[in-house]
């Protein structure tokens, strides 16, 4: 009997090990401290683009996008800053976007660690408006870029959105 419970324990844990690693979009994160000495985390999850289109079948302009999968992402600054001129205090946020052809609003959000569909606007902090890039290549999957400058990058097939922590 005991035999039996051990080896279905085995197996649990096996199996929940299994279905993570094969998550469809997996997890990243990344770290830098600026030359201002401010430490900015980016946590989220990285969705393909496989072959789709973003701002239509992906990330439709004009609508709420949790920016990634899975659970919401997040970002965290060490210090209070400026984003994009506008203040923000030191604190994990939820990053949430309103992507467009001509113009993205990024999203900070007082819930950081909640379901990727669970956004609320009342939570909001702060929303700036960035002109969106083209990116200078291709990247399948979604990806953040922390520069020592504070620029803070979401690249994503030929899109580049750029925004300004100082």
């Amino acid at each position: 009997m005991k035999k039996t419970i051990v080896l279905l324990m085995i197996t649990g844990l096996f199996s929940a090990f299994t279905a993570c690693a094969q998550r469809p979009s997996p997890p990243a994160k990344v770290s830098e401290t600026t030359s201002a000495g401010v430490k900015i985390t980016v946590d989220y999850s990285q969705p393909a683009v496989k072959g789709r289109t973003i701002g239509k079948e992906i990330a439709p302009f004009g609508k709420v996008w949790r920016t990634g999968a899975n659970e919401a992402t997040w970002m965290e600054v060490s210090k209070d800053v400026k984003v994009e001129g506008k203040a923000l205090k030191a604190g994990k946020y939820g990053i949430w976007t309103i992507p467009g052809e001509k113009e993205w609003t990024i999203i900070f959000n007082s819930k950081s660690d909640i379901s990727g569909t669970a956004y609320n606007q009342a939570d909001d902090v702060l929303r700036v408006m960035v002109k969106p890039g083209k990116s200078a290549s291709f990247s399948e999957r979604m990806t953040f870029k922390i520069a020592k400058t504070g620029v803070v990058s979401l690249i994503w097939g030929d899109h580049q959105i750029n925004f300004n922590v100082k």
